[in-house]
């Protein structure tokens, strides 16, 4: 049987099209009268389906009624925001997967099966002990665990420099100042006193006349 050949007037679509939805048109197609949106209501009213996410007809709504969460954020982030700021921890424990003079880097720890993934910061902890020689190559550190792998012979290096942290000034408290009256009666006092050997001079020299 020969090939149907194409013309204008054999083309039709690939796919069946579907008859769009035509409400209002009267009770014998189905969706006549009230369109489909029942009878009143706020979901009748036109406008009524560009209500914002997360509205709940006036009342506060739920994100608002729960707690936040809180805890270091970047100052970016107000009041909390997505970017919070945290690190992966690894104890010391966990590093006798590692041979003598192995580098321990996220990647390695990826590979170890120790974190997830390289996108968190890593921070080694102290917990545990440590026998090997490893050279340690992590973004934060704490002091026991620094101090531990370089009791063993290891080294450490950090991939980010930790920031230094801006001491609080406290300001100087105000010396107290003595109250005018109090000055003034001692300089009253000092004077009364210069004045008196003045006068017991002024006495003697009339007797000796």
């Amino acid at each position: 049987m020969p090939e149907k050949q194409l013309n204008l007037s054999n083309l039709s679509p690939a796919q069946p099209r579907e008859d769009r939805k035509r409400v209002g048109r009267g009770l014998g197609s189905g969706k006549g009268r009230y369109s489909g949106r029942g009878i009143k209501g706020q979901k009748s009213r036109s406008g009524s389906h560009k209500m914002p996410a997360g509205f709940e007809g006036g009342q506060t709504k739920i994100y608002m009624r729960l707690g936040k969460l809180r805890g270091a954020t970047s100052k970016d982030a107000m009041p909390i925001g997505p970017f919070r700021t945290y690190t992966q921890p690894v104890n010391i424990r966990d590093l006798d997967r590692f041979d003598a003079g192995d580098e321990v880097t996220p990647e390695t720890l990826v590979a170890r099966r120790l974190i997830k993934n390289t996108r968190t910061d890593v921070k080694l902890l102290g917990v545990g002990e440590v026998t090997k020689k490893l050279t340690v190559r992590v973004h934060a550190i704490s002091a026991s665990a620094r101090e531990k792998i370089e009791g063993a012979g290891g080294t450490v290096e950090l991939l980010r420099e930790p920031k230094e942290q801006k001491k609080k000034r406290h300001k100087a408290k105000p010396v107290a100042t003595e109250e005018p009256e109090a000055a003034a009666d001692e300089q009253e006092d000092a004077a009364a006193e210069d004045g008196a050997p003045a006068e017991e001079a002024e006495d003697s020299e009339g007797t000796e006349d």
